[in-house]
């Protein structure tokens, strides 16, 4: 049953970050072959692939994106701007205790630093349209198996100690086409999901904050890269972005879990 309850004594919602002194990875580069690869080793099914986002109104361009598209990799810089209105967002929310099937999402609070890249991917794959493409067998159907039940801590506790989701990240975080930062790296860049639920629901999956964010309704016949989904979930975060007065902070990329090219 969804359930959710007071901060825990140790909850500073001005620094939700893990302290330095816990398990870190390296940073994974935002490049839609090492995400694809990634996620594929994990257990999604070939069918689907990460692809590049160029514009959010260009529809020349969103024309290259094939569709449907079933989640979206936000990743963004971590400026005042916005966690001024993370901070604002979160202060009167209860932290998040869900657990069992009745879950509308499987949300994983981030202990593991410089992780929020593999906690995107987790969410994205966990959840909406791409659940139902996951292979039996695998490391992720085992997971959202064995996670179902769990509150967000001992959920955590499984990705913590999951050498094989370790063992992955190690081997994408040393892909891409630049060469990787050090665990212990500050990284400025963070990553967050955004999924369509089966009851039509735009969330946006972060493990940084207090838990999962309903955006808003969707309608049946459109999906996450559609315009009132990207209203009510990118756009709406660039927009507090440069309302807050950082416009010119806003360096960000996307990348859309999408049916396969052949």
């Amino acid at each position: 049953m969804a359930t959710t309850t007071d901060a825990p004594p140790d909850y500073n919602i001005e620094s939700p970050d893990v302290p330095k002194t816990t398990q870190r990875f390296v940073p994974l580069e935002n490049n839609p072959e090492v995400m694809t690869a990634l996620v594929h080793k994990l257990g999604l099914s070939d069918s689907l692939s990460f692809h590049d986002v160029y514009s959010l109104d260009d529809p020349s361009l969103l024309a290259f994106v094939p569709r449907p598209v079933h989640a979206l990799l936000l990743v963004f810089p971590v400026s005042k701007g916005y966690e001024a209105g993370r901070m604002a967002e979160d202060a009167p929310l209860p932290v998040y205790n869900g657990s069992g099937p009745d879950e509308e999402v499987l949300w994983f609070r981030q202990t593991i630093g410089n992780a929020c890249g593999m906690m995107g991917l987790l969410h994205l794959a966990c959840n909406g349209g791409a659940r139902d493409l996951i292979a039996p067998d695998t490391h992720l159907a085992e997971l959202i198996t064995s996670a179902t039940p769990l509150p967000p801590a001992p959920r955590s506790r499984l990705i913590e100690t999951s050498g094989t989701i370790a063992q992955a990240h190690a081997v994408a975080a040393a892909q891409g086409d630049t060469a990787p930062p050090s665990a212990t790296a500050n990284v400025e860049h963070h990553f967050v999901a955004f999924i369509k639920s089966a009851q039509g629901n735009l969330w946006e999956l972060d493990g940084r904050r207090k838990g999962p964010l309903n955006r808003g309704k969707l309608d049946p016949e459109v999906d996450v890269l559609s315009e009132k989904a990207l209203q009510l979930g990118v756009k709406r975060f660039l927009a507090m972005e440069a309302e807050e007065g950082f416009g010119a902070d806003l360096r960000f990329s996307l990348l859309a879990l999408a049916p396969t090219l052949d």
